[in-house]
């Protein structure tokens, strides 16, 4: 057991599963927070054993005090802020997707520069940048201009400036960690999680056409926790903003490559539909603030993925209407 105490918020989703899964792999005493309790998936990526080890909180981030009072009661070294809402959610209830994105983020800082914390890492997102017409240098660097094409990207820039302003004014170091499309056991929502459930179907020998096509760049959620408990662990001294790359490839030789996997796969991809986002990023921040970046090859990810949705189903634990959604 180290001396380390990680708060997690967002800890019920895809990500935050995954955190929770290598911190308590290295025995590390975990606050996981979130406003739902449902637990459907840490329990995909978690053993029953490994689910008793956290120390689970209903937290509402947008409650600055109780933030704060969990930091210090818990003796939070380290904070891993995952909490906030996708895209829709925010187009669909503007006022409270920035009250859980912005000031929900500010209340983390708050409680970083008033507790007795060593690193925070927190989800800033690739939407805070443009289409790629709206960029010549490539791979793109991660002080690129930001062209925010939705509400839930301009909240993640108002996120990078608030960390830039902390640091500046109070010293309050930050890793913004901007992960593009992630894939891997318990990513369901939204459609870029149209690569794991690619994956998915294959698995389940169900028919499945990926709604997008295209570069993209993808990052199996084994590993972009790693990157984000990394980077907490890095206790940045100043607001450093990172782009994750991993593995940059077109949706056609993902397809392509599950049905090297699983020849029987049924799965297509609409290539005519792109997403608004660029794929070849320069993680050149990441590799200098944690050093050897996580990556999981991409055809052992999918094997590992392949053979634990098998065993998922087989138990009764995954949720197959996701792929009709």
């Amino acid at each position: 057991m180290t001396d380390e105490a990680f708060l997690v918020t967002g800890a019920m989703g895809c990500i935050g599963a995954w955190v929770l899964r290598h911190l308590t792999d290295d025995g590390v005493r975990v606050v996981a927070a979130d406003l739902g309790t449902d637990r459907a998936r840490p329990r995909l990526v978690m053993s029953d054993e490994a689910l008793d080890a956290p120390t689970w909180l209903v937290l509402d981030v947008t409650d600055g005090a109780a933030v704060r009072r969990a930091v210090a009661d818990y003796g939070i070294t380290h904070i891993v802020h995952l909490a906030g809402l996708q895209i829709p959610f925010c187009a669909a209830n503007p006022p409270h997707g920035a009250a859980v994105n912005v000031a929900g983020t500010v209340n983390i800082l708050e409680a970083a520069r008033h507790e007795a914390v060593t690193g925070l890492a927190y989800a800033s997102s690739l939407a805070v940048l443009g289409p790629p017409d709206r960029y010549d240098d490539w791979p793109l660097p991660d002080d690129s201009p930001r062209f925010p094409a939705t509400l839930y990207g301009v909240f993640k820039v108002a996120n990078e400036e608030t960390a830039r302003v902390y640091a500046q004014d109070w010293g309050v170091g930050s890793a913004g960690i901007r992960p593009s499309i992630v894939y891997g056991v318990g990513r369901d929502q939204g459609v870029s999680s149209d690569i794991a459930k690619a994956v998915l179907a294959a698995a389940a020998a169900r028919p499945f056409r990926v709604r997008f096509g295209g570069p993209v760049s993808l990052q199996h959620g084994s590993d972009i926790a790693r990157i984000f408990i990394a980077a907490a662990r890095a206790a940045p001294t100043d607001a450093i903003l990172c782009n994750v790359r991993n593995d940059v490839i077109d949706v056609a030789d993902v397809v392509a490559l599950i049905k090297d996997i699983e020849p029987s796969a049924d799965l297509s991809v609409d290539s005519k539909t792109q997403l608004p986002v660029p794929a070849d990023l320069d993680d050149a921040a990441l590799r200098r603030l944690i050093g050897s970046v996580p990556h999981t090859p991409l055809t052992e990810a999918m094997r590992a993925d392949i053979a634990q949705y098998r065993n998922l189903i087989s138990r009764g634990l995954i949720d197959l209407d996701q792929l009709d959604r």
